[in-house]
């Protein structure tokens, strides 16, 4: 797996508002618009689509986190988010043929 970046939720993200007050977890949609987001920065302006997408840990705030990436035979990329070696989050993404922005 080939590691895209690093990078930290700020404590103070809106995403984190309510999602749960005293005790936030990093709702799992902010993951995959990070790893989204990276892979379009590395594999060009293409569009993707979630194929699969699990989450196996919670995420907290001011945890460090890397984002993998590994290019499938067929033209999709199975992604992971690690914290500290270990899996939170991992799926594919799949090449949006549809063309909709």
């Amino acid at each position: 797996m080939h590691e895209l970046t690093t990078f930290t939720i700020d404590r103070a993200h809106p995403a984190l508002a309510g999602h749960f007050p005293g005790a936030p977890v990093l709702p799992g949609v902010v993951l995959l618009d990070e790893m989204m987001c990276a892979v379009e920065r590395t594999a060009g302006a293409r569009r993707w689509r979630i194929g699969t997408a699990k989450f196996v840990r919670p995420v907290h705030p001011g945890e460090v986190l890397s984002l993998g990436q590994e290019r499938l035979p067929n033209g999709s990329i199975r992604f992971s988010v690690l914290r500290e070696g270990e899996p939170v989050a991992h799926g594919v993404l799949v090449p949006d043929e549809s063309g909709a922005r």
